[in-house]
Order: C-alpha cells, then sequence, then structure tokens
C-alpha cells in the first residue's frame, strides 16, 4: 500500500474516532449550554449545537443543511482527487489533506445524522470569547495550517534551487 494511502487511512480514523467519541460523551453527559470551566478565564466545555458553519453563518437559512451536506461532500471528493495526484514524497501534504478530509467527514456526519454539528471546545480570554468548536474543527484548522507551511516550504526551496 502507498503511503499516502496508510497516513490518510491512519489520520482518518483517529481523527474520526476521536472527533465522534467526544461528541457522543458531550451529548450523553451535559446538558445543552452547560459548561464546565477547565481554566478559570481561559477555557470551558461548553455543549453548544451549531446550526451553521463557523460563527454560526447560515445558521438560520432554510437551505443551510442541505448548502453544507454538499458543501462537505464536494469538498471530500476535490480533496480524494488532489490527494491521488500527490507524489510519494509529499508526505505533509498527505498529512495536512487527511486532517482536511477527516474533518469534513467528522462534521458530515454530525449534519447528516443531526442536522447540526456539536461543539463543546470554548476558548476565551476573561469576556472576550472565541467561537466553539469541535475536533474536526480543529483537524480542518491545523490541515490548513500545515497545507499553508508546506505551500511556504515548497516555494523556499524552489527558489533555493534557482540560485
Amino acid at each position: 500500500m502507498k503511503t499516502k494511502y496508510i497516513i490518510l487511512t491512519f489520520v482518518s480514523i483517529v481523527v474520526l474516532l476521536l472527533d465522534q467519541a467526544t461528541k457522543i460523551f458531550i451529548d450523553r453527559t451535559m446538558e445543552i449550554h452547560s459548561s464546565i470551566t477547565v481554566v478559570e478565564n481561559f477555557f470551558n466545555i461548553t455543549y453548544i449545537r451549531n446550526k451553521g458553519a463557523a460563527f454560526g453563518f447560515l445558521a438560520e437559512t432554510s437551505f443551510r443543511l442541505p448548502f453544507f451536506i454538499f458543501i462537505s461532500i464536494f469538498a471530500v471528493v476535490v480533496i480524494i482527487v488532489i490527494f491521488r495526484k500527490l507524489r510519494p514524497e509529499q508526505k505533509l501534504t498527505a498529512v495536512a489533506l487527511s486532517l482536511i478530509f477527516a474533518g469534513a467527514l467528522g462534521n458530515l456526519i454530525d449534519r447528516i445524522r443531526l442536522g447540526e454539528v456539536i461543539d463543546f471546545i470554548y476558548v476565551h480570554w476573561y469576556d472576550h470569547y472565541w467561537p466553539a468548536f469541535n475536533v474536526a474543527d480543529s483537524a480542518i484548522c491545523v490541515g490548513v495550517f500545515l497545507l499553508a507551511l508546506d505551500m511556504l516550504l515548497d516555494e523556499r526551496s524552489r527558489k533555493s534551487a534557482l540560485h
């Protein structure tokens, strides 16, 4: 089996299991909108259901569910198409795309199963709050960061090869 597919399989399984297990645990052990302080004035576990995307984007629109399901499926398909074209040496790109893929699948599962996404990681600085998120969202963000880093490193190596 090619290394890139081993990376995709391993990362996807780990992220999906962690994402779904934490969401199921939160759903079964907490009341909606209840909160547990983990680090005072910085980090809470707060059970929230998000019908929209980041920052509740499109949460109140009638077409939101089919739209977000379509976008998630589209993203998964595009990632698979890009992934198939990766060269063996593009391991960081494979990890980055695998994280984004698994995160998209994790939130897609919630949207199909619940019609919304369970969020529970709530970071804030005193009264300044960042919107709640989950493991799938974190995987997507880390994947995008790694993809940008990989592109930057690739560009630098190309420039240094020209000089």
